[in-house]
């Protein structure tokens, strides 16, 4: 139909002519309510927005002489950052000596991803940056967990 009359029919039923598909040949329109149309639009937006989550990386930093308990305390609060959704950086920090031994840090870092291992995966295995050895650790996905 014409636009004339697509727009004199839109017109009688109180509601606007809007082209949905304007570069198509002939042009395609739609008689609708446009504010109502809007609204929901936005309605929509406003709840994938909502549902969406941002996955921060948490940082859980140790020396190579670590204590057992001071080890075990960094690890549950890995497994918390873990259960929360987050990716964790586990970082091991060499001083003076310590350079000297860094098979100590990564058997360190290794225990710590075994002993994750039940809600993590070892993204990245340990890499020696600097004075620094980290790995990173991702949450199990529902359908790894299960397995």
């Amino acid at each position: 139909m014409s636009a004339q009359d697509a727009l004199k029919l839109a017109e009688e039923q109180g509601l606007d002519l809007v082209k949905i598909s304007p570069n198509a040949v002939p042009p395609v329109c739609k008689v609708m309510d446009y504010g109502k149309f809007r609204f929901e639009q936005t309605k929509r937006e406003k709840e994938a927005r909502k549902n969406q989550r941002v996955v921060e990386i948490k940082e859980v930093r140790m020396s190579p002489s670590i204590d057992v308990n001071d080890f075990n305390v960094k690890l549950r609060s890995a497994q918390k950052f873990l259960g929360e959704g987050n990716r964790v950086k586990v970082t091991v920090r060499f001083r003076g000596r310590e350079m000297a031994h860094t098979e100590i840090g990564q058997d360190l870092l290794v225990k710590f991803a075994e002993d994750c291992g039940e809600i993590a995966v070892l993204d990245k295995a340990p890499k020696l940056e600097g004075r620094h050895m980290s790995i990173f650790l991702s949450p199990k996905s529902a359908k790894e967990a299960k397995k």
